[in-house]
């Protein structure tokens, strides 16, 4: 098995062929794709933050008074700017500008898609550098073909941008520890971007310390005793120049800094609670099942990419080189370490430990890469070894890839053939969707069957999430969505067992209980709609 290697131009141009056609694949996939509930929020902030760039550009004196700073950015200041700036930003010049998107919701995805794409991209490098070409090829297609990790990578969101900048800042952390300066100040300003983000970023530190303490600290203990410095130039870095770029990239905390920082970690370390299916009972408060993760991991994430990882583990374990996999591995389980708490709020399923798939899947590349050279062993001749690794790479990716395709435009309700597939999941009683995004699934049949000018009443879906619908000419202009179901006359039920007090009210009001229509993924009903 190749051991760390110098990435070549060849490498470069791979990582680039795989940023595009991810990128490509996510841009083909999107028209019925639904806009998520917190897409909807996050496109009203970057409409305001998008304003305020205007203003800047024509007035900065006044675009940098207290006062404008507020006016424009406290929509959604419980989250950091950076992706809704760029969702901004995109939007004002890719779509209003350049007019290279269609649809204004692709030019406010763009950014995440692109995020996305990189994330797959920086996931190859890393394997390719730590176990040989075919080991990162094989994790950057195991990450991009996980059903779930491909819906979010859609998104508006924050959730795929985060998860690629704890990846490109564990890899910077892990180049500056030859104690190169050049690496720990990227180090420092990628984790400034990643605190920008979402609040993730906070858990990175404890996977660089843990990491540091088992490899270096001892060795570190005795340079200190010397009088020489031994602690990782990075640390240096990530405290003094994280803080200014996180500063410097949310203007919301310009003034009255620290009250307002306060005000974020209270959001977030108190955050309201989502009801969440799991194994037949909703949960709405912690303590989430100690298995909840795990459960879900293994119900969502494909078989063989999990048999890879645990066998990239086990060899990794047994390596001689075990700095970097280590670092993996605190990384992986530092992004899991929430979910083994009493007190960690109820969010959204998958996407909240999605961070440590990239760490998952570098493991799975080694594990690949065990696995091909034990085959090409078998086998005589120089045709068998140039063969192997492409025949036992197309065989482990091909499931992922069916699973992936087969799975849009329904992400949420995927579930791997390890819990009987989405029928078998809902058997189990695991969570069918959440988010309202369903509502793309059945736009055809909303425009086809709603009267003119009428009211849909779209239940789980934000009303922004639905106006963005119907400004992309998705869903008929002359519609309007509503939360009151009395006064519509057409009206979404998107299928979450806390929910269905709203179906029971629509039969009431509606004098029926037979949907119009029923959105359905491998037979399990998802979204349906009823018809006054």
């Amino acid at each position: 098995m190749t051991e760390k290697r110098r990435l070549d131009a060849f490498d470069f141009v791979l990582a680039l062929v795989l940023t595009l056609a991810y990128l490509a694949l996510l841009l083909n996939s999107v028209a019925d794709l639904g806009y998520a509930r917190d897409e909807g929020f996050y496109f009203q902030a970057a409409r305001s933050y998008e304003a305020w760039f205007a203003l800047l550009h024509s007035d900065a004196a006044r675009a940098l008074e207290p006062g404008t700073i507020d006016g424009y950015w406290s929509v959604n200041h419980e989250h950091p700017a950076l992706m809704k700036s760029l969702f901004a930003l995109s939007h004002r010049y890719l779509w209003s500008g350049l007019g290279l998107f269609r649809e204004q919701g692709t030019a406010y995805r763009f950014p995440g898609m692109a995020m996305s794409a990189l994330g797959v991209a920086l996931t190859y490098a890393w394997g390719a550098r730590e176990g040989g070409r075919w080991a990162g090829l094989v994790s950057a297609l195991a990450l991009a073909l996980m059903p779930r990790v491909f819906y979010h990578s859609h998104l508006a969101c924050f959730d795929m941008p985060v998860t690629t900048l704890v990846l490109v800042t564990s890899y910077a952390f892990a180049r500056s520890l030859k104690g190169r300066w050049g690496w720990a100040l990227t180090t420092g300003v990628l984790y400034g971007l990643l605190l920008d983000t979402k609040h993730n970023a906070w858990l990175l530190p404890a996977a660089f310390g843990a990491h540091f303490l088992v490899t270096g600290a001892a060795h570190a203990a005795r340079e200190l005793r010397q009088k020489r410095w031994a602690v990782p130039n990075a640390f240096v870095a990530m405290a003094l120049i994280s803080p200014v770029v996180f500063y410097a990239g949310w203007p919301w905390i310009w003034h009255d800094t620290l009250p307002r920082l306060r005000e974020y970690v209270a959001f977030h370390t108190g955050h309201e609670y989502y009801n969440m299916e799991f194994l037949g009972h909703t949960y709405w408060k912690p303590p989430m099942p100690r298995l909840y993760a795990w459960v879900m991991t293994l119900g969502t994430v494909p078989g063989v990419t999990l048999l890879l990882f645990a066998i990239g583990l086990v060899v990794a374990w047994k390596g001689r080189a075990r700095s970097t996999p280590l670092l993996w591995l605190f990384c992986l389980l530092t992004c899991y370490a929430p979910w083994w708490s009493d007190v960690t709020p109820i969010f959204g399923g998958t996407k909240h430990w999605m961070t440590a798939y990239p760490f998952l899947c570098l493991f799975a590349g080694k594990g690949f890469a065990f696995v091909a050279e034990r085959i090409r062993a078998l086998g005589p001749g120089r045709l068998w070894a140039e063969l192997t690794p492409p025949v036992v790479a197309a065989a482990v990716l091909i499931g992922p890839l069916c699973m992936t395709l087969h799975s849009e435009p329904w992400g949420l309700s995927f579930y791997t053939p390890l819990v009987g597939g989405a029928p078998g999941a809902a058997s189990l009683g695991l969570n069918r969707t959440f988010w309202g995004y369903t509502t793309g699934a059945l736009q055809g049949f909303i425009n086809e069957r709603a009267p003119r000018r009428g009211n849909v009443y779209v239940h789980d879906t934000a009303l922004q999430s639905w106006e963005m619908l119907r400004q992309d000419r998705r869903i008929r202009e002359d519609l309007r969505g509503t939360l009151d179901i009395a006064s519509s006359s057409l009206a979404l039920y998107q299928h979450e067992p806390h929910m269905r007090r709203v179906e029971y009210e629509t039969w009431v009001d509606y004098g029926h209980d037979a949907p119009a229509a029923v959105g359905t993924f491998d037979g399990v009903p998802v979204i349906w709609v009823y018809a006054r």
